[in-house]
C-alpha cells in the first residue's frame, strides 16, 4: 500500500508540473525548437523532422526519358510488391457461386472466394441482360464504411450516385463489387451492435504480423480480379478498376502490380500523403497534433518509396479519370507521366464544381505547416460535402475509352 501511495504522489506531482502553465494551441501550430543547434528534445519534433527530410526512392521525375520512365515504372512495381507482402495463393478452392437473382435489366450473382486458410470473402457480379459474348467489366471498390451491397443497390443509399455497380450495370457493362476488409459482411461484432465496421483492431493485428490493412485488402481484391480474367463473359483486355474514396488505395496497388488492367476510375482528390502528415501540425486543446489518417492506412516503409502522385504516374499510359481534383501541382505530375509514356490524352481530370474554375483553385508549390484538418482540405481544393461517386462523369468516360 505504501508503494502505491508513493507512486500516486509522484504521478500527481508530475501532472502538477506539466499543468502549471496555460496552454494555447494557436501558439504551437508549427513544430519548432528553442535549441540553437536546431535539434529537438520532443520525440514528435524528431520524427516530424525525419519525415520532412525523407525523399522517396521511387519519386517520379518529370524529366525522365521514355526509356527511363519504363525502367522507373518497374522499380515502383517491385517496391509495391515488397511492401504489400501478398502471399502466394496455393491449393485454394475455386470461387463458388452462392445465389442468382434476376433483376430488372440485369442478373445479380453472389459469389464466395477462399483466398487464405480460414478465409471467405464475398463478392457480387452484375451482368446486364441482352449482351452476347465477352463484354467489358468494372471492378467496383467502395469507400470507407460502405459495403458491396451499397454499390449494388441491395442496401438503400441516400445518394443514388453511391450505387456504383448498379449504375454501371444499367449502363451496359458487367460490374463486380467487393467489400473493403473490416466493413460490410467482413466486419465483426460491431455490425450486430449497429456500428457497421471497425478497421483499427484488425489493422493493428495485421501490422504486428508484418502485414497491413491495405496489403490484406488488395490481396483479396487481387484474387477476385484473377477470377474475372477467367470468365468467358468478361473481356480480359477491357477490365477497369474503379475506386471510391478509400477504394482508391487498393486501386493503386492493383494497378501497379497488375499490368493487364485496362483503365482506372480514381474517385477522390489526389494528394501528397507525406506532405499531408508534415503540414497538419495544429494541436488540439490537449496538446496532441493530429495524424491525417487512421491505422488502416499505415504500411511500413511506404514513404520511403513513394507518394500517391508517384504511384498514379506509374499507371501511364493506361487510361485514368480523376473526378475530384486536388492540387494542380500533383495532377500535372500525372499529366507529365502520360506525356512521357506517349499517351497524353490518357488522363482526364475533373475538379469539384466549386473548384472547376482555375481562378477558384489554390495553385501552390508547397503547403505551409500548422494546418488543421479543415484548413488542409481547403488548401488542396477539396469540397467535402460534395464527395460522392461521380457517375455523371465516369459513365460517359467509360464509353469513350472502351
Amino acid at each position: 500500500m505504501k508503494q502505491i501511495l508513493i507512486a500516486f504522489t509522484i504521478l500527481v506531482n508530475a501532472n502538477l508540473v506539466f499543468s502549471q502553465t496555460t496552454f494555447d494551441p494557436q501558439q504551437h501550430r508549427v513544430v519548432t525548437t528553442d535549441r540553437p543547434d536546431g535539434r529537438f528534445v520532443s520525440t514528435y519534433g524528431v520524427v516530424h523532422n525525419m519525415l520532412k527530410n525523407t525523399t522517396p526512392e521511387c519519386a517520379f521525375n518529370p524529366d525522365f526519358s521514355r526509356e527511363q520512365f519504363a525502367s522507373w515504372r518497374e522499380r515502383v512495381r517491385t517496391a509495391m510488391e515488397t511492401i504489400m507482402c501478398h502471399p502466394k495463393a496455393q491449393n485454394m478452392p475455386k470461387p463458388k457461386r452462392v445465389s442468382v437473382e434476376q433483376k430488372d435489366g440485369y442478373r445479380l450473382e453472389t459469389w464466395e472466394a477462399y483466398p487464405l486458410e480460414g478465409c471467405v470473402t464475398g463478392f457480387k457480379v452484375m451482368v446486364p441482360d441482352g449482351k452476347k459474348g465477352a463484354i467489358p467489366d468494372v471492378l467496383c471498390i467502395p469507400g470507407s464504411g460502405m459495403a458491396k451491397e451499397h454499390l449494388t443497390g441491395e442496401i438503400e443509399v441516400k445518394n443514388p450516385h453511391a450505387a456504383m455497380a448498379l449504375n454501371i450495370v444499367r449502363h451496359g457493362y458487367i460490374a463486380v463489387a467487393v467489400d473493403n476488409a473490416c466493413s460490410g459482411e467482413a466486419s465483426d461484432l460491431e455490425r450486430l451492435a449497429g456500428v457497421g465496421y471497425d478497421y483499427d483492431i484488425p489493422s493493428r493485428i495485421l501490422l504486428e504480423l508484418g502485414w497491413s490493412w491495405l496489403g490484406y485488402t488488395s490481396y483479396l481484391n487481387k484474387q477476385v480480379l484473377e477470377w474475372m480474367k477467367e470468365q468467358p463473359s468478361i473481356r480480359r483486355d477491357r477490365i477497369v478498376v474503379s475506386g471510391f474514396s478509400l477504394g482508391t488505395e487498393p486501386l493503386m496497388v492493383l494497378g501497379v502490380m497488375d499490368k493487364s488492367i485496362y483503365a482506372f476510375v480514381y474517385n477522390d482528390f489526389l494528394c501528397q500523403t507525406q506532405e499531408r502528415a508534415v503540414v497538419m501540425t495544429a494541436p488540439d486543446k490537449r496538446g496532441r497534433r493530429p495524424f491525417p489518417n487512421s491505422i488502416r492506412h499505415l504500411i511500413p516503409r511506404f514513404w520511403n518509396y513513394f507518394n500517391f502522385p508517384d504511384i498514379v504516374a506509374s499507371l501511364a499510359p493506361r487510361p485514368i479519370i480523376f473526378t475530384e481534383g486536388g492540387l494542380d501541382r500533383d495532377l500535372n505530375l500525372v499529366r507529365r507521366a502520360y506525356e512521357i509514356s506517349g499517351n497524353p490524352d490518357g488522363v482526364e481530370i475533373h475538379h469539384y464544381p466549386k473548384y472547376a474554375n482555375p481562378e477558384n483553385r489554390k495553385d501552390v508549390k508547397s503547403l505551409p505547416e500548422g494546418l488543421d484538418r479543415t484548413e488542409y482540405f481547403d488548401a488542396v481544393n477539396v469540397d467535402g460535402p460534395n464527395h460522392y461517386f461521380k457517375d455523371e462523369l465516369v459513365l460517359s468516360w467509360l464509353d469513350e475509352i472502351i
